[in-house]
């Protein structure tokens, strides 16, 4: 008996110092992430950052209507090999919401704003991620320095007009008549019903996408003036589209390494987005999974993989 409850204190000794461990594994991984803000031109940029500053960088850049936090597993993930930094957009995530008053709510001015806070930051040589508003930012920020951009992560990221879904009606709609009524018409979008559909079209199972995506972006799209703020940006959106051909000619003078991690089933830019970067770019690690808009969301796990697979062999 005696020689039972020895055994049974080794055992159980052995089993704390094991939960021990696995709790400091979770609270180191917890930590590689640090949320920190940064003014630029008299606006609050909110920022997720994780890694070493001395590794390769990744710029990690958001779609709508999300923020950095879509990003959260690759931030996680990723972070004991490269340095990762997700800005929130102006009027987006946890950065300021400066009155339209004060702040061009165009992509050219985010874009701007994005350039400044990278600058500002000392980030002058790094891959960027994109995912839907990403595209048109990261590609400002590509052709403006080409120089700085090492390689291109693409998470349905969309440069060509072939890649431009059904989903799109009511915004071409708008973009041909801007009228109240073409404007109402897009308001859906933004209610809870609206949102949620965005991050669950399409996918397998969608026990697997966290509820607290769609939450948190309804939960900032009813904030005052939040509906007229992305109406206009929904509006400008179409000088990205006259924006493409100057994009496909940076990728086809620059043949940056690109990365395709593309959801087919996303209403916004389906297969035939990803399909026509090989127009352009000569050297493609394509993949195509069977998800939605936001494939991070179900196919994280496989994604983040891949990129660290794609990153290792860029930085070999």
């Amino acid at each position: 008996m005696k020689n039972f409850i020895i055994t049974l204190s080794i055992i159980l000794f052995s089993f704390s110092l094991l939960g021990q461990t696995a709790a400091e594994n979770i609270k180191t991984n917890t930590n590689n992430i640090k949320y920190k803000t940064s003014t630029v031109d008299g606006v609050t940029i909110a920022y997720r950052e994780a890694g070493n500053t001395n590794n390769p960088t990744i710029v990690l850049l958001h779609g709508f209507p999300a923020s950095s936090y879509q990003y959260r597993k690759v931030l996680n993930q990723l972070a004991d090999e490269y340095h990762l930094i997700a800005p929130d957009y102006p009027g987006f995530g946890n950065s300021a919401f400066p009155n339209p008053e004060n702040y061009t709510y165009t992509f050219d001015n985010i874009a701007t704003t994005i350039n400044s806070f990278l600058e500002q930051q000392h980030i002058d040589s790094y891959a960027i991620m994109i995912q839907d508003y990403g595209a048109p930012i990261g590609f400002r920020l590509a052709t403006a320095h080409p120089e700085r951009i090492t390689a291109i992560i693409n998470q349905n990221g969309n440069a060509y007009e072939e890649g431009l879904g059904e989903a799109w009606a009511g915004i071409k709609k708008l973009w041909k008549n801007r009228t109240p009524q073409t404007e109402e018409a897009l308001l859906p979008a933004f209610s809870l019903d609206g949102l949620k559909w965005q991050y669950t079209h399409g996918v397998r199972d969608t026990e697997t996408v966290d509820p607290d995506t769609y939450n948190l972006d309804f939960y900032r799209l009813s904030r005052p003036k939040a509906h007229a703020v992305n109406l206009n940006l929904f509006y400008d959106y179409q000088n990205n589209v006259k924006l493409y051909p100057k994009w496909q000619q940076y990728l086809r003078d620059n043949q940056p390494p690109l990365l395709i991690v593309w959801g087919k089933n996303d209403a916004f830019f389906p297969e035939s987005g990803a399909e026509a970067f090989k127009k352009d770019v000569k050297d493609i690690d394509y993949n195509i999974y069977n998800t939605g808009h936001f494939a991070l969301e179900e196919d994280g796990d496989a994604i983040i993989k891949k990129i660290r697979g794609f990153m290792r062999k860029l930085n070999k």
